[in-house]
Formats: C-alpha cells, sequence, structure tokens
C-alpha cells in the first residue's frame, strides 16, 4: 500500500518571494493523521466539551491542520478548560476581550501611539523620564507629515518643545518608575518586530507589525515583574499570525509565557533560562558523559551555546512551519488537564485545587511527557523539567560524534549546532527527547 506523501502546509505561511534561503517547511498535512478540521469538530460533544484525550492522540501522530491551529492552541495552553461548554467559553472569550482593551487604553493614555497602528523604534523618553526629541521618532508617530519642526516656546526661546510631545505624560514631577522603565522598552519592542519573522508575507503590512508591537507593549506593561525581553517577539508572532482577533492572540501569548516568563527573568547578572541550561548539563553528564566533559574541556561547561533554542523555542533552528509543528508536539505531550484551573485560580483556592487533582482526570488525559513525570515521580520534583530541555539535549546527543571529533574550541560547538538549522525533523526531535526523558528519569532513580 502506497504511503500518503501529504500536503504541504506552506501555502498557509507564504514567504517573500525574494527570500530564497528560507529552510523548506518538512510538515506535511496527512489524511488519518494531521488533526483535521472534520476530526477537530467531531471531538466536541453537542455541549462543546472536548474530548481531550483522543485530540492529544491525534497530535502526537500528525500534527494540527493550519485552518484550526490557533483554537486548538488555546486549549493546549490552557486558555479554555477541556470540560467547558459552547457558552462557558464564548462568556470568557468575551471577558478576556474586555480586558484586553483595558489593559490597552491604560498603556494608551501613557503612550498614545498604542492602538494607533503605528509603532516605534526610536527612544522616547530618556532615562530620568524627560522627552527625547528624535527625528526617527517625530516621522514614525507623524507618518506622512516627516519630522516635525520644533517650535519656540516662552520668551527667550530657550525652551523647545515638539508636538510629539503630546504623546508623552505630562506631570509637574518625573513620571512613575514603572512607567519610565515601560517607555524605555518600546523603541527595543519595535527594533524587534521589524526584525521578526520578516521573510512572511504577513509582515509586509503595516497594522500586522504594529499589532505585534501593541500585544508586547501592553504584555511588557502588564507584567511588571518580568517586562520585555528579547525573543518575546519570536513567541508572539505566531499568536497573531493564527488568531485573528488581537484580543485572543494575547492572551494564548499570556498563557505561553506563563511557561516561560521564568527565562526571561533577571536578577542581578543572571537570567533565569541559566537555570534550564543547568538542568541541560546535568542530563547530559547523566545520558553522554563523553561529551559533557568534552564541552566542560572547551570551556563550554555552562552550556551558553543552547541559549537561544531554550529562550525562543528552536524558532531559528526550524522553518516557520515547522516550529509551530513542534510547539504543538510539545505541548501536546505536555498537557495537565489541570493546566486552566491551575492558571485561573487563586492563590486563596489554589490549595482545594491541589488537593483535587488527578482524581477526577483520566490518565489518558495527560499527555505521554507528563504520564512518563507521573510514573517515575518527576511530577513531585522541585523543578519538574519542560520537554524543551530534553529537546535540546536530544540535538547534542545526535550531534555528540561530530561535536567529539571535530569541536577543538565553543565557536566549533556553535557552528555545528547551527548547520542544524532546517535539518531538524520535529517528530523525530520530539520521540528523541522522550527517549531520553526516560533515560534520564531511569537513572536518576538508580
Amino acid at each position: 500500500m502506497r504511503r500518503d506523501p501529504g500536503t504541504s502546509a506552506d501555502s498557509f505561511y507564504e514567504v517573500r518571494p525574494e527570500c530564497t534561503d528560507v529552510p523548506q517547511t518538512r510538515f506535511k498535512i496527512k489524511a488519518g493523521k494531521t488533526l483535521s478540521v472534520r476530526k477537530w469538530q467531531a471531538a466536541f460533544s453537542p455541549e462543546g466539551r472536548l474530548d481531550i484525550g483522543k485530540t492529544l492522540s491525534r497530535i502526537h501522530r500528525g500534527g494540527v491542520h493550519p485552518l484550526i491551529r490557533g483554537e486548538v492552541w488555546e486549549f493546549l495552553l490552557g486558555c479554555y478548560d477541556p470540560k467547558s461548554t459552547y457558552d462557558e467559553r464564548d462568556q470568557i472569550r468575551q471577558g478576556r476581550r474586555a480586558q484586553y482593551a483595558k489593559y490597552k487604553e491604560e498603556c494608551r493614555k501613557m503612550f498614545p501611539i498604542i492602538g494607533s497602528g503605528r509603532f516605534i523604534t526610536a527612544p522616547i523618553v530618556t532615562e530620568e523620564g524627560e522627552p527625547i526629541q528624535d527625528p526617527i521618532v517625530l516621522l514614525e508617530t507623524n507618518p506622512g507629515k516627516g519630522p516635525l519642526p520644533l517650535r519656540e516656546n516662552g520668551d527667550n526661546g530657550n525652551s523647545r518643545q515638539s508636538t510629539f510631545d503630546s504623546s508623552i505624560p505630562s506631570s509637574q514631577g518625573p513620571c512613575d518608575k514603572k512607567v519610565i522603565e515601560w517607555m524605555l522598552t518600546l523603541h527595543q519592542i519595535g527594533l524587534d518586530v521589524i526584525r521578526t519573522d520578516r521573510t512572511l508575507v504577513f509582515y509586509e503590512k503595516q497594522e500586522n507589525l504594529s499589532k505585534l508591537w501593541d500585544i508586547l507593549a501592553v504584555y511588557a506593561w502588564i507584567d511588571k515583574d518580568v517586562g520585555y525581553g528579547q525573543g518575546m517577539s519570536d513567541l508572539c508572532s505566531p499568536m497573531i499570525i493564527l488568531l485573528q482577533d488581537e484580543a485572543d492572540a494575547f492572551w494564548a501569548f499570556e498563557r505561553l509565557m506563563r511557561r516561560l516568563r521564568g527565562n526571561f527573568r533577571c536578577d542581578g547578572s543572571s537570567i533565569g533560562v541559566e537555570a534550564q541550561l543547568g538542568n541541560l548539563a546535568s542530563i547530559t553528564q547523566v545520558i553522554d558523559p563523553k561529551l559533557h566533559q568534552h564541552l566542560e574541556t572547551l570551556g563550554g561547561g555552562d552550556y551558553l551555546f543552547a541559549f537561544r533554542m531554550l529562550m525562543v523555542l528552536f524558532r531559528r533552528e526550524f522553518s516557520f512551519g515547522d516550529s509551530l509543528y513542534l510547539w504543538e508536539m510539545m505541548w501536546a505531550l505536555e498537557y495537565d488537564p489541570d493546566l486552566f484551573s491551575m492558571y485561573e485560580e487563586s492563590e486563596s483556592t489554589s490549595e482545594n485545587a491541589e488537593g483535587s487533582k488527578g482524581k477526577t482526570k483520566s490518565i489518558r488525559h495527560f499527555g505521554k511527557y507528563e504520564r512518563e513525570n507521573m510514573k517515575n515521580g518527576g511530577k513531585n520534583a522541585d523543578a519538574p523539567l519542560p520537554i524543551s530541555v530534553f529537546l535540546v539535549a536530544s540535538v547534542l546527543k545526535d550531534k555528540s560524534a561530530k561535536l567529539l571529533q571535530e569541536a577543538r574550541g565553543l565557536d566549533d560547538v556553535v557552528k555545528i549546532l547551527n548547520d542544524t538549522t532546517g535539518n531538524l525533523d520535529a517528530r523525530k526531535a520530539c520521540s528523541g527527547a522522550m527517549k531520553l526523558h526516560k533515560k534520564y528519569l531511569k537513572k536518576r532513580l538508580e
């Protein structure tokens, strides 16, 4: 019997014709394997309750069809409870959209460019909160008019002020420190936005660039502990493309950041992802001690060469389409049916929620990776390791012989790993990660 070669998904994420060096997407839409529109609709009861076990199984086999990817991701990321009804989800959705509108309006009052369809790429305030009269900003905030002339203000002509000052909050004293910190990040977000997925036709439209900027700017404001960090634009971009409503895209990104925000948390001279790099070192030491020793000898024992892979979840190592396939495979493997309740319930009720965890859930409602954790006691570990760490370990294991033979310095390590770009298979990478995870848990319990 002839195997179905599958249908390319590239037409859903069109690449600009001049970008000829973009890796080809390996992901194929395969009948009977990929979660199709029909299978997805059939997975719901008449009231709207989702058979999450069957859905996870289908995603494991062949990923998600691009037409339904956005709505499937909302469940995988914990935006909605699989047991919820259509009406309950609609109520939650409307409430979240209203909440996002409030957040956005709060930001717009501080900086009116938010929500205007425009964005900035140059600093707008000093560290003291004073407006910066940068011609680039004046041009960006007043498109079609060119830089606005600075007008004289005051009798002596020594004080000069642009009409752009109306975009900066006025006050008798310096701005609130948190406001200044937020404003200092806005141009950096803009610079990252114009570099994000620039090979895609989708981002040729100014409205899509500004939507990405708006979401990241609002997130930076509401998450005052972490704010904005480079790499977040790579994580947010797929949400904008998959979910048409800006508010829905924001909340999907916010849920993803619940998993990853620890990576971006800065504490003095260190950044949160270093903890995961330490875990990666521990895993490699257990499963491939020769490679670990070699990397330490080369001065790479801190595993900083894997920093990017963990920060943006392999966005640079895979084509756009394949990175989406990888993400949904990872989330399906890690899926915990309590995700929604863990995110939604307040701290005051979390103890009650913890007491009921798992009692009404079938084991099939959990992803395979999560099941393995539960079986081996990994779920109760102080710091359960995300599958992404084992994915990186799998890549290192796959390149172990080459690294041992050819790497004579850290530059060689980086070059060998960079050569994997566009040459990795998402399904095989997840399979390799699962095998290493199982081996690691077994060795740790010996």
